[in-house]
């Protein structure tokens, strides 16, 4: 079964051959340094990908020319030879295909690390940082052209087996080619194309016979002047003509940026009719499906229906770097990506290390132990709590060679995660796997049936937090897990009043599921203002508006009474009412007390937080056994 899989199938690109059809395509990892070089965390990112059997490794991309410099540790090109060469030996290692990404943000970039000036097309202001770029002039764009030539060099020079050009999202290529970005009345106005054409010219002229891949935004979703699906496959023919061995299918603009990576509010495969359209004007040419596609069985039918040749799986890959492998062996043991974009999506002031909330260990292959390692030791194991850091524990110590009992009060496992946010793919892969483990699992239990000699474990996730408002006679609030968890219901009828002090996604997504009943009361300017972490802030704020929800801003909750609460305006204090059904808390949570004569602690009863410090904590905790 496995062998006839359309994913396992070799490749050919150009003169060399990819032993499949996945490709661990380019993104932000912040794992360089202060040099905007490549380092060993890279080599050892990459490589554990290589390891786990992809077939086609696109490295981060690096500035072509050090005029770009996007984000704080952004690798410029320049610098990168060592650890091209650093990586292209460890994947090469494992049959890996290594391109370097090559890249310039253009207009979408930033002046706060190189504190000169962004170079674009033409002077449309940065959308977040509304900082108006510098029109290129001659020189500039000559010097750009010559930049990706001498990049490219240096790349296939230091071992790569080629380059991938950006012209998708922040890429000064695509914003020559687009009506959005590219005003000019010049010659790289009048051919929106002639930039593009000039920059493959230099890259092939510098590579030789090595491959040349390019990133093209087939869709950016600005259909009244922007690059569009009807355009698309003309402007891909055009392109590919001039000496491209492969092309990879994305979308999104300056306008849009948070659609080229969307987590789970939009579908999976948001590309597919698109790359369809594309791959058949390009029959002779191999074309790679990006965008949202995590799930092995998507990518394997996009393949077998013509849509494309190959697909990338990036996240895919972040979440479970063994994927390729698994799929030769047992592909339901492939840990599943949820798309929260929590930790992976790390282009941000913060510019925190890439990771993945179900496995904390990518980003950080150089740092982290060896969870797995056999147990000096083998021990009677009980892990109080079956939430996900109950079940990591549980499946990491079970791992070790522990003899492993979970203990959970409640019918079910998984916790809050199980039944809330996009998270429940997630605990069904670990309670699948803590099962496979021969972890003992007691529904409906406690801690007192802990027997003599067991190390005990506890992992009894948080608790209501302390209500910063009033609650008078006959008001109706609602803890929002318990609301989740079936031990509440609201109201039939009536508004629903939503506190949410934190502006995280719970609050969010339940004034969604409410609709024109919800009115979300927040402290902020704006609703749900962390989830512009994940990149779902803007689009958050539009489900709303399109569900109806009435957003409370600036407010902070004073009192709750029988049909109303009382509010007040953060900044001119004055207080108000609203009428409602009842009100809805999702506000702080704290850990659940302490029980006596635990060896360790992990999840939400030390601190609450998200999925990532469940997993992490759980892992660290079997390993303390």
């Amino acid at each position: 079964m496995a062998e006839s899989m359309n994913l396992l199938q070799p490749l050919a690109l150009g003169r060399a051959t990819a032993r499949n059809r996945l490709m661990f395509g380019p993104h932000v990892t912040n794992l360089g340094d202060n040099e905007r070089a490549l380092t060993a965390r890279h080599t050892a990112y990459y490589e554990r990908r290589a390891r786990g059997g992809c077939g086609v490794i696109v490295v981060e991309g690096a500035s072509a020319h050090d005029g770009d410099w996007p984000y704080e540790r952004a690798p410029l090109a320049q610098h990168c030879g060592p650890g091209w060469a650093a990586i292209s030996a460890a994947c090469h290692a494992h049959g890996a295909l290594v391109i370097a990404g090559l890249d310039h943000a253009g207009g979408q970039g930033s002046s706060a690390y190189s504190q000169r000036e962004m170079w674009a097309p033409s002077r449309v202001p940065e959308v977040n940082s509304r900082e108006v770029p510098k029109w290129m002039e001659a020189d500039d764009i000559a010097a750009v052209v010559a930049g990706f030539g001498s990049a490219s060099a240096l790349a296939v020079a230091s071992g790569c087996d080629g380059v991938e050009l950006n012209a998708g999202q922040h890429s000064l290529v695509r914003q020559f080619l687009s009506g959005l970005t590219n005003q000019r009345d010049d010659p790289w106005g009048h051919d929106r194309l002639l930039f593009a054409r000039q920059v493959i010219a230099a890259v092939r002229d510098a590579v030789g016979s090595s491959l040349v891949g390019l990133r093209l935004s087939c869709d950016e979703l600005a259909p009244w002047a922007g690059i569009t699906p009807e355009m698309a496959p003309d402007i891909a023919v055009r392109l590919v003509a001039l000496g491209l061995d492969y092309l990879v299918v994305t979308r999104g603009s300056i306008f849009s940026a948070e659609k080229t990576r969307p987590d789970f509010h939009e579908p999976a495969g948001h590309n597919i009719e698109v790359c369809r359209a594309v791959k058949a004007a390009l029959p002779d040419t191999p074309v790679f499906l990006q965008g949202s596609v995590v799930e092995w069985g998507q990518a394997e039918r996009a393949i077998g229906d013509g849509v494309c040749d190959a697909v990338e799986m990036t996240r895919a890959q972040i979440a479970d770097p063994e994927l390729a492998a698994k799929l030769h062996t047992d592909a339901g043991r492939i840990r599943p990506c949820i798309r929260c974009n929590q930790t992976c999506q790390v282009r941000d002031a913060r510019s925190p290390v890439v990771t993945c909330v179900g496995e904390p260990s990518s980003g950080h292959e150089t740092d982290d132990p060896d969870w797995f390692a056999p147990a000096a030791r083998l021990r009677d194991v009980l892990v109080v709590g079956g939430g996900v850091a109950g079940l990591e524990t549980a499946r990491v110590s079970a791992a070790r060679g522990h003899s492993v009992r979970l203990v959970e009060k409640a019918a079910h496992l998984g916790g809050l995660a199980a039944v809330a946010g996009p998270g429940a793919a997630l605990v069904q892969w670990l309670v699948a796997e803590c099962a496979a483990a021969g972890v003992q699992v007691q529904l409906g239990a406690d801690h007192t049936s802990a027997l003599p000699g067991e190390v005990v474990v506890q992992c009894t996730g948080g608790r209501a937090g302390e209500r910063p408002y009033r609650i008078e006679p006959g008001a109706t609030v609602v803890d929002v897990v318990d609301l989740h968890r079936g031990v509440t219901t609201l109201p039939p009828d009536g508004p629903i009043a939503i506190f949410d002090p934190i502006g995280g996604p719970i609050a969010v997504a339940l004034a969604e599921q409410l609709g024109q009943r919800a009115i979300l009361i927040t402290q902020d300017q704006i609703a749900g203002n962390e989830l512009s972490r994940t990149g779902d802030l803007a689009p958050a704020n539009v489900r709303l508006a399109q569900h109806g929800v009435q957003v409370s801003r600036r407010s902070v909750l004073r009192a709750a009474r029988a049909g109303e609460v009382e509010l007040q305006d953060r900044f001119s204090g004055e207080v108000r009412t609203v009428p409602c059904a009842a009100l809805v808390d999702c506000g702080f949570r704290l850990p659940t007390d302490p029980l006596p004569g635990v060896h360790a602690q992990a999840g939400d009863c030390v601190a609450p937080r998200t999925i990532h410090e469940a997993v992490l904590e759980g892992r660290r905790a079997a390993l303390s056994i």
